[in-house]
């Protein structure tokens, strides 16, 4: 049989990277979406097509730029001629406190999170359904349950969700359209990292009281790839945080 080919946007680093290596471990032709991190992502290609010849490539693209996405659907179809698996799991995540929030701010996290991963979805649908395919969306527990500080993240991944739903139906029976929601997975970065004692205090709410691993997000969205008969559904893999009781 073909090998598959799968589209994992930011791809290059930490959640995204740890996906692409369990996708192509699984013999899935991977093309590593990127924007800035084209050093890394260029190094993961280099390294798995030497271990299986053509069997990974790299697209950079712009998120917020509706025509670089509309590029990305395009080029990433020029790859092999097919997408069988959609992994939007490209986000920008960092606080956005309500009276300081600007438009820039607005438009970069619901571009990033929600409206490039639904033009995605739209320009590989005819693809996805020729190959039976399916979408994965990394939505994130606080779609239920807002992020105090991050309000704009929160309604970004709320719409997510929502699309999850939505495309399950609209693309049914061809594609399967599921989501993941990663709860204190790898603690974030640059102007969004935050204190150890914040870490801990997170953890306390987290009913097994320790953080994730990349690969545990990577294991679920394989799990979802390889089952047929699961679609709509949103798995949180969170270590028991959305049912910690306050």
């Amino acid at each position: 049989m073909q090998q598959p080919v799968a589209l994992i946007t930011g791809a290059a680093r930490r959640i995204g990277a740890a996906i692409t290596q369990q996708l192509w471990l699984q013999g899935y032709r991977v093309i590593i979406h990127c924007n800035n991190s084209t050093e890394a992502a260029t190094k993961t290609a280099e390294e798995l097509n030497q271990q299986r010849p053509d069997s990974a490539r790299v697209l950079q693209a712009d998120l917020n730029s509706s025509p670089q996405v509309a590029g990305l659907a395009h080029n990433a179809l020029s790859c092999w001629g097919q997408i069988d698996l959609l992994v939007n799991n490209a986000s920008s995540f960092y606080p956005t406190p309500l009276e300081q929030s600007s438009d820039q701010q607005w438009d970069d996290l619901i571009n990033s999170n929600l409206k490039a991963a639904y033009f995605l979805s739209a320009k590989l649908a005819d693809s996805l359904k020729q190959q039976q395919g399916c979408i994965i969306n990394l939505v994130d527990i606080h779609a239920q349950r807002a992020l105090p500080g991050y309000p704009i993240y929160s309604i970004a991944k709320a719409g997510l969700q929502m699309m999850t739903l939505s495309l399950a139906k609209e693309l049914a029976p061809a594609v399967r359209v599921n989501g993941v929601a990663p709860g204190p997975i790898l603690w974030p970065e640059e102007d969004a990292a935050i204190s150890p004692e914040a870490q801990q205090a997170i953890l306390e709410k987290t009913l097994l009281k320790r953080t994730g691993t990349a690969d545990d997000i990577a294991e679920t969205v394989l799990f979802l790839a390889g089952q047929n008969f699961i679609t709509g559904q949103i798995i949180a893999v969170d270590g028991g945080k959305s049912l910690y009781s306050h």
